[in-house]
């Protein structure tokens, strides 16, 4: 009412016209641009993949349909362990994945989603955010012509499923196991055969006695693939992946020539997808290993010799990668540093609060 008002006063029209010339130039600033996002995780893990689904929505819905990014499970464009090289060379904008998977390349590339002994989910997303941990993986990433937002995180996973007991270190030596990541070095070191094998194809491997266990993520995934109908045991905890980050790779190109604008909608919707996948994690894997359990399976906690030895074999990995990688050195210490001095706060915080909670309901039934 009040602008038809001030339109009827004749003199004050032609300043009242020009907020409507707007539109036409945010409609330039904001082009129409279609991506393609290749997954390394098949459908059938809904979660991971769904976190692809979930961002690319968020997207198209923040720009009105502009900017919209199709997302593509593994082995559709590319193979799972692919995805990178596809990113880098620019035979897609943009992967979803875990650096992990990359760890021949530069074992750098584990920080890019987790170390054994490090950082849990809250410490990850502090250290990556606000103790400069993207910004340091980015410069990892720029020497592939790459640029990366996390996208997921699994949440504190599980030791993995084993077709025997393990009661010593000497149950390890000669077991073939699915493992990725500097996990697989550890292991290696105490006479396990690590196998690095995708996501989708870990089952049949299984089945067929290709391996003898297998380390992915958590209930949910796990029962989704069917590894307990194979083997029985289920060791905890996950001492190899305290929580997995994974990462939207962009090539660097394709992400330098985004306007501004798209590329604060593409951070703020990775950002959202992260948060989305740890609450479904955090929610399904309850039920899930309930489930697990009633239905026969053995969980089990690895006998402190055997996670002294992996702690003891990861320092010993750690200092041969610092070695061979500078850059490994560099973010090693960054991530220890904030670790053991965040373990303080947790201490008398979340550890104290569950401790208390445990104590409560043992002493209430």
């Amino acid at each position: 009412m009040r602008r038809r008002h001030l339109m009827a006063a004749g003199s004050a029209a032609p300043a009242l016209v020009l907020p409507a010339l707007a539109a036409p130039a945010l409609a330039q600033s904001a082009p129409e641009i279609r991506w393609r996002m290749t997954s390394s995780f098949p459908k059938a893990l809904d979660v991971t993949y769904s976190a692809c689904e979930y961002l690319a929505r968020v997207v198209g819905e923040m720009t009105d349909g502009r900017f919209r990014i199709t997302p593509f499970a593994a082995g559709e464009i590319v193979p799972g362990l692919q995805a990178l090289d596809a990113v880098s060379s620019n035979s897609v904008e943009m992967a979803h994945t875990g650096g992990l998977f990359f760890t021949g390349k530069d074992p750098a590339f584990a920080f890019t989603t987790t170390v054994p002994f490090m950082l849990n989910p809250r410490q990850q997303a502090a250290w990556l955010l606000h103790g400069g941990g993207n910004d340091m993986l980015n410069r990892l990433l720029k020497d592939y012509n790459v640029y990366g937002l996390p996208l997921g995180n699994s949440g504190n996973q599980m030791g993995g499923w084993y077709r025997k007991e393990i009661r010593s270190v000497e149950d390890l030596r000669g077991l073939k196991f699915r493992v990725a990541g500097l996990a697989g070095n550890v292991m290696a070191k105490l006479g396990v055969v690590p196998q690095q094998i995708a996501p989708g194809d870990i089952y049949a491997a299984l089945e067929r006695g290709t391996i003898d266990g297998v380390e992915y993520v958590g209930p949910y995934d796990d029962a989704k693939l069917g590894f307990e109908k194979v083997a029985r045991y289920y060791y905890y905890p996950g001492w190899g992946e305290g929580g997995a980050v994974f990462h939207a790779f962009i090539n660097l190109e394709r992400w330098s020539e985004l306007p501004k604008s798209y590329q604060a909608v593409l951070t703020a919707a990775s950002g959202a997808a992260t948060q989305w996948m740890l609450a479904q994690y955090d929610w399904k894997n309850v039920e899930a290993l309930y489930r697990l359990v009633a239905n026969g399976t053995q969980l089990r906690a690895f006998p402190n010799e055997v996670l002294d030895a992996f702690y003891r074999t990861t320092q010993e990995v750690f200092a041969e990668m610092s070695a061979q990688s500078p850059r490994f050195k560099e973010l090693l210490e960054s991530q220890t540093a904030f670790r053991d001095r965040s373990y303080g706060y947790h201490q008398v915080a979340d550890y104290a609060f569950d401790s208390m909670m445990l104590r409560l309901r043992r002493s209430a039934r």
